[in-house]
Order: C-alpha cells, then structure tokens, then sequence
C-alpha cells in the first residue's frame, strides 16, 4: 500500500530504514556517521552540536533513499538536552550521554526535593547524571550566563522533528522521550515545570506531548512526520514487544526493561519509570557490571576474547563447581550498592580451575540480571518471554545458562536495526490513522524479529539451585541489600 522510513540518530551515527507499511519488510537503507571529532582512542564528547545530526540524515538520505516515502519517524539518543533561546537557536551545544559532569548536580537535586522517595513520587525516578533535569541543574550551576538565556527545552528526536518540520511555532514530543527527562511523570501523563524550575533556576517552554499514533506534522513537501520517541522505547516498538515481554540488554552495564500496564512508583530508586511507544509503560531497571565483568574474567586470565571465555566457560557445569562470583565490579546500583566491590565465593581446591572462574563470570552476571528482573516480578510485571540483546547474546555460554537462570524463555533476535525500524512502524500507524486505515489505539502489525528461541526445558530446576546459591552468598556478603 505503500512505503514508510524510519530514521535513527544514535550517538554516533545516523541509519535509516525504509518499509514497507503493511508487513514491515525493510526495502532501502541508508548510514552515515555524525561529523563529530573524536580524538584517536578518546571518549565520546559530552558536547554536541546538533548541526551535526543533520548533516549525518541528510548524507544518509543521500541516493534518492526517501523517493516515494510517504511518512517518518524519528527516533534519537535519549537524555541529550538541547537548550534553546527565545528565537530558537540553540544556547550552546547539546550535553550529551552519562555526563559525569552532572553528578553533584544529581545528588543536589536529590536532596533539594526532599530524597529519593519524593523523586519516586513525582516523576517515577530518582535523578541520574545522564537526565536532562540533571543537566539543567549542572548548567544552572557552571553555566549561569547559558542557564539565563535558555527559554526552551528540547530534547534530541523532539529538535530533529521540529528541524525537519520547518522549526514550526509549536514543538512536540511524545511520552517515552518525556518520561525520561525527569520533569515528566508517567503516573499522571503531565510535566512538573516546578522540577524545571528547581533545576534551571526559572521556568522554560517544553514541548507539547502527543499520542503515540499522532503526527506531528506536515513537511512542506507533503511528508507526514510522526511523533518520534526515545531510542529505547522505538527499539521495543521494532521488537515487537507487548505485554508479558521484557528485554535484558547486555552493554559493559545491563539493563532489564518490560512492557507493563502501569507506571511504578519505586522509593529505593531502582526502577526507572518510562514510558513507551504506544501508550503503555517500560519500567526499567539498571545493573553496573554486566559484559564488563566477563571483559575482566578474560583479561584475568588471559584470554585474548570473550569467545574464548565462553568456549572455556563450556568446559565447566552448571553452578562452576561451587564458585560463586558477585559481579560489583564497579559497585552496583541493583542492589543499591555504589561503593562495594565484587566478591569471589566458593573457593576449593577442586574449583580453582579456569573453567569454573570462566563460567562463574557468565553465571555470575547473568544472576546479576536474574536480580533486576525479580525487582519487576515482585512488584506485579509479568515476565513469560526475554528477549536477549547485545553482542555477548549470541556467545555460547550466556546461550546454554540464561533460559535456565531466568526461569523463561529467551528469544536473541537477529541482529537489526530495531529502533529504525520502530520509527518506521510508529510512522506507519500515524500515516495509517491519518487516512482513516488504522485505528489510533492498536499499532500496525509487523512480522516479528527473526530470533533464536531457547526453552529452560529439563535444566530449570538445575538453573534455580544455581541462581539460590548465588542469592545465598548475594545474602550472607550483603545482608538485606534488596530491602527498600
């Protein structure tokens, strides 16, 4: 019927997709990288000009890419602020990622509201130093000149959609990318400006918050754009995910994330109350120490990858011989743990193996993860599938332990470029309502990810004495650390 393109501006690159909208199948595609300098082996800057995305999308547009598109969704790196001025230009570069810049700035946000449990009230999480709130707070402190002059808060996919719009009078956003911010509750689907305030000093303009089926507008050639969303919640669109669905993502730190009927309000600060992209809920929930501990098991014992680790981990059972490893390498934030360290339990003369050390490592991080996902469960999200993503998914060893240790099935979609590709899906269900083809409360149906499915099968019973044992040593090391 017709053809769809979803556009995703990540932190360092720019991809798109081009669909078809009635069974998803991409046709087209196009990449290029963000011109940003970034100095040889050097860290990713915390300061970005936003010029930049747009001359990644229009590079990979390049090649008539966008011929005969009817629609597009936007999906960008989530938590990059942009500050604007009263005529729109952008008060300074965007502060982007996990600025660690920012995290006093957290910690005085945390205490000016009254704590943790009143941020938990309020918008559902508890300030990060990678949250738009903290930034404003950081800016208003280091920067008062910048801080003066800012009249409007943007965020990356909100200011790609305004750019591509024209830079219309009205701005938008939807509700995944605003229940990041920290100034947006899921709870009550309303911003607290007081929060704006308390952080930036005054109060500035935020975009206005659309449905997830709604357009944001209308280029002036004609090309309906949708109302974008955050990387996260267009990933899980593009996914597929729907109720009962969580997501466990392995990056040097880990997340678990599930789609659910509610916003959670959590007063220890380990759930992360967002939104996602088609009016339901993703509350999530972080780890510290995911592949960086298998990175470190290696490193130790001198293997030159983590293929190598996993081939090595394959020669040991279920439960490494009694060895036992709390993976808080860096501290933890699940448990809320920041200043400990890792722990190595379990030692005896039959287990001081490499092998038992290898799988250790992988059980270790996967209970690690098993924790976040039971801080869901124990407050009312149903978990029946786990989708499996980030490279280390498709090692052997995380394979044969993770169905067993989580106590589900797991489901390691090829790999793809799924928040594109939710773009392009959100872009089709508004072009779909907007013609009066799709209902605005039920999205298009896509075929589904091509995945690996694993079934915990005959090893369950074996997985949660191995998941007990950790939980006991979890328990003896750090008593109490999942009481709220």
């Amino acid at each position: 019927m017709g053809i769809v393109a979803g556009l995703d501006s990540s932190p360092d690159f720019t991809r798109i997709v081009v669909c078809d909208t009635d069974t998803g199948a991409v046709l087209r595609q196009g990449y290029a990288p963000h011109p940003v300098d970034t100095p040889d082996g050097g860290a990713r800057p915390s300061d970005v000009d936003p010029q930049a995305w747009l001359l990644s999308l229009g590079e990979a547009a390049g090649g008539g890419l966008l011929e005969g598109v009817q629609a597009i969704g936007v999906s960008a790196q989530q938590n990059a602020l942009i500050p604007l001025d009263a005529q729109g230009n952008t008060v300074r570069p965007a502060v982007v990622g996990g600025d660690k810049r920012s995290q006093v700035a957290a910690a005085d946000l945390i205490d000016a509201l009254g704590g943790r449990e009143a941020w938990a009230q309020a918008v559902g999480c508890v300030p990060q130093a990678a949250q738009p709130v903290t930034k404003l707070r950081w800016l208003a402190k280091s920067e008062p000149e910048n801080a003066r002059r800012t009249a409007v808060l943007l965020q990356a996919h909100d200011w790609l959609v305004w750019q591509l719009l024209g830079r219309p009078v009205r701005r938008t956003t939807d509700r995944g990318g605003a229940s990041g911010t920290g100034y947006w509750s899921a709870a009550t689907g309303g911003y607290r400006p007081d929060l704006v305030e308390l952080a930036l000093g005054h109060q500035a303009m935020l975009p206005d918050v659309i449905g997830p089926s709604e357009a944001a507008g209308t280029t002036p050639e004609g090309l309906l754009i949708s109302a974008g969303t955050g990387e996260t919640m267009a990933a899980a669109f593009g996914l597929g995910l729907g109720f009962g669905d969580a997501v466990v993502s392995l990056g040097a730190s880990g997340s678990v994330m599930a789609v659910h009927t509610e916003a959670l309000a959590d007063t220890s600060g380990m759930i992360t109350s967002l939104a996602d992209a088609t009016g339901m809920h993703l509350p999530v929930v972080t780890t510290l120490n995911a592949v960086r501990a298998l990175r470190g098991t290696a490193e130790l014992l001198g293997l030159s990858d983590l293929e190598a680790l996993s081939d090595l981990a394959m020669k040991s059972t279920p439960g490494s011989h009694g060895l036992v490893m709390l993976p808080y390498l860096e501290g933890e934030r699940t448990p809320n743990l920041p200043h400990t360290a890792g722990t190595l339990a379990g030692l005896r003369r039959e287990s001081m193996r490499a092998e038992h050390l290898a799988r250790a490592a992988f059980e270790g991080m996967l209970c690690g993860l098993a924790d976040a996902l039971d801080v869901l469960r124990n407050r009312g999200v149903e978990v029946r599938r786990i989708f499996l993503l980030g490279g280390a998914a498709e090692l052997p060893a995380v394979q044969a332990a993770a169905p067993m240790l989580f106590g589900a099935q797991v489901v390691v979609p090829q790999p793809a470029d799924y928040a594109a590709i939710g773009a392009a899906r959100q872009a089709a269900w508004a072009l779909g309502v907007s013609q009066g083809t799709l209902d605005p409360r039920t999205p298009p149906v896509w075929q589904g990810a091509a995945a690996q499915v694993l079934e915990p099968g005959d090893e369950l019973a074996v997985g949660q004495a191995v998941r007990q044992q950790f939980v006991s040593v979890r328990e003896q090391t750090h008593p109490g650390a999942f009481r709220s």
